[in-house]
């Protein structure tokens, strides 16, 4: 669909039968619970049955409630606030085991994950990184980690990485003022979308540089102005982000970036290891 669902509703309202009325009522009312409902929970909150609800999505032009309820979670993944994350996430788990629903909502958004990335875009961005003069990571709040693990393995593998990932946007222009058409930005950003993130893309893009958005669509506002964009899906699970899949894509780019660069890394790991063993670094095991 074009739009978002809620503008469906109010251009299609005066076509509603009684009971499609009350289904579009609560989700315009309620769409951060709406959203995580299966057909038979909304048909029950609302007093109608499961079939309205399916027939209720057909009219909408979806292919089924399993679509619409896919454009209901993509609308609101932006637009919730901490206190509605938490009532959803009350919600959602409801009397099941925490841990299960968790891991397997994580493994659900790696098998999304593979099956969305494009892979034509991550050889160019691995390309692109290869042959840059600088590399910027770009990634605040909660994604910072994502940034700072990147950078950490990059570092090993070239000169010039600069991670930007703890500033305020003033200090984070600071940092980006000097980009040119020689440089390379990754920049993170997952719902709710940090506006720094995708202001320093913009610049830097206009700047010349060639953007990487590590983000969960191209529609995103940081994928509207990267020129690569590498999609990996995300979930909020009450307060948090979860960042396994946007983890996963980022260790496939450093082990693919590793293995371009073998012959240089072979020499850089050897040099470490003696500073690492001649400098007391790591524990060493000892044999029982």
């Amino acid at each position: 669909m074009g739009y978002d669902i809620l503008s469906i509703l109010q251009e299609k309202e005066s076509t509603f039968s009684k009971g499609q009325k009350r289904i579009a009522r609560y989700i315009t009312e309620a769409y951060d619970k709406a959203a995580f409902m299966t057909a038979n929970r909304l048909g029950k909150t609302v007093g109608v049955s499961e079939s309205t609800v399916v027939r209720f999505a057909v009219d909408l032009g979806f292919d089924g409630y399993p679509s619409m309820q896919k454009a209901m979670q993509e609308m609101v993944l932006n637009r919730l606030t901490s206190v509605q994350r938490l009532e959803v996430a009350s919600d959602r788990i409801g009397d099941q085991d925490v841990v299960s629903m968790v891991l397997h909502s994580d493994m659900e958004k790696l098998r999304q994950t593979e099956e969305m990335i494009d892979r034509e875009e991550f050889r160019a961005a691995v390309n692109a990184i290869l042959k840059a003069k600088r590399v910027y990571i770009l990634g605040v709040r909660s994604v910072a980690p994502l940034a700072n693990f990147l950078g950490y393995y990059l570092n090993y593998m070239f000169n010039n990485v600069h991670v930007i990932s703890g500033f305020s946007a003033g200090e984070m222009f600071e940092k980006i003022v000097g980009v040119n058409s020689e440089d390379v930005i990754v920049a993170f950003s997952f719902p709710r979308y940090s506006a720094s993130t995708t202001k320093g893309a913009k610049y830097c893009r206009s700047a010349g540089a060639t953007v990487i958005g590590i983000t969960d669509s191209k529609l995103s506002p940081l994928g509207q102005c990267s020129d690569h964009v590498l999609v990996a899906k995300s979930d909020m699970v009450s307060l948090v982000d979860s960042l396994v899949a946007p983890l996963s894509l980022v260790n496939a780019l450093i082990v693919s970036i590793a293995s371009r660069r073998e012959k240089e890394l072979s020499q850089t790991f050897a040099n470490l290891e003696r500073i690492w063993d001649e400098y007391n670094v790591y524990e060493k095991q000892v044999e029982p």
